[in-house]
């Protein structure tokens, strides 16, 4: 029979764990601040934004706990060097298109790894003289769930077709991978994924489903009437490959950017929609979200007002590589 007072780890290896668990935290805090203005969709914006204060009093409470295991405060320190290269990759997902990948990487792979290993080293803690380890592995645990299960919630919203479904899970695989060579977030090995369903999280501030009712609220601006039916005609005319019919609302030295030009079908059974506008003097700055039935790609244009109509003086694709086949 195990002694009450037997610890599962001594007072060295606790405070080299904690070094290890701020690590982590205090990275994906960095990382997911360092995304919030590279991220076009305003639901995973608004996710990542919240989750960065949470991580930072994680990174916090690991910490203060150091001195009390007669170590250093604030002090981070990587299980590996495959750690360090892994969340340096994830860092480096930095292009506008690359959404999916990043909260793959937070929310599918980090997070539940992260938690698993929270929760596997509470139920071994010793509750005689580890309570203030305890309480707050209890905290970040709370968090954790909630905020694997808001990441689930979005990633879903943003996986829209079957191409960035097989995206999404390819990308994972190989993260997940990473981390194993890596032995997880502490070294000792990686552990099983917790999984966390959405449908039970208990709604809360950070609510995956008001971020997703707050992006597609956004999706309504008052246009001129005249422009309405300028950018209706030319989403119409890209979407069904008429070329020449987009063409006719360009200024005579634009041309279709490649994204969309050809082929002439790539958006066949699919729409247009209205993402952002905003008004600078006469002109309209107008963001059009193209959406196939496996691709899809945001342009940004540039309308003037000529005499009685429109005319597009700029556009240029601001999420290129989403519109090539996955």
């Amino acid at each position: 029979m195990t002694h009450p007072l037997a610890g599962h780890l001594e007072v060295d290896d606790s405070a080299r764990t904690v070094r290890r668990y701020r690590y982590v935290v205090e990275r994906m805090m960095r990382i997911l601040g360092g995304w919030i203005a590279l991220t076009p969709e305003l639901s995973a914006k608004l996710l990542m934004g919240r989750h960065v204060w949470d991580n930072a009093q994680h990174a916090d409470l690991w910490g203060r706990r150091l001195p009390e295991l007669r170590a250093a405060a604030h002090v981070s320190e990587p299980a590996s060097d495959r750690l360090v290269a892994l969340m340096d990759a994830v860092e480096a997902l930095e292009r506008p298109d690359q959404t999916v990948e990043r909260v793959v990487a937070v929310y599918r792979v980090l997070k539940p790894q992260l938690l698993a290993t929270y929760e596997a080293h509470l139920g071994s803690a010793n509750a005689v003289y580890e309570p203030p380890t305890c309480r707050i592995l209890t905290r970040c645990i709370e968090d954790e769930r909630r905020h694997v299960a808001a990441g689930e919630t979005i990633l879903r919203h943003l996986l829209r077709t079957p191409a960035l479904e097989d995206r999404a899970r390819a990308f994972e695989a190989g993260c997940w991978a990473e981390l194993e060579a890596a032995g997880g977030v502490t070294g000792s090995g990686p552990r099983s994924r917790s999984v966390v369903d959405p449908g039970r999280a208990v709604p809360l501030s950070d609510d995956a489903v008001e971020f997703i009712r707050l992006e597609r609220s956004a999706g309504t601006w008052a246009l001129p009437p005249g422009l309405a039916e300028a950018v209706t005609s030319f989403g119409d005319a890209l979407v069904s490959g008429d070329a020449a019919g987009a063409r006719r609302w360009l200024a005579p030295e634009l041309g279709l950017p490649t994204e969309v030009a050809a082929p002439p079908a790539r958006f066949a059974g699919g729409g247009h929609r209205l993402v952002a506008c905003a008004r600078v003097g006469e002109q309209r700055l107008v963001k059009l979200r193209l959406e196939g039935a496996r691709e899809a790609v945001t342009l940004l244009l540039r309308w003037v007002p000529l005499g009685a109509g429109w005319q597009v003086a700029a556009l240029e694709p601001v999420s290129p590589s989403a519109a090539q086949p996955a």
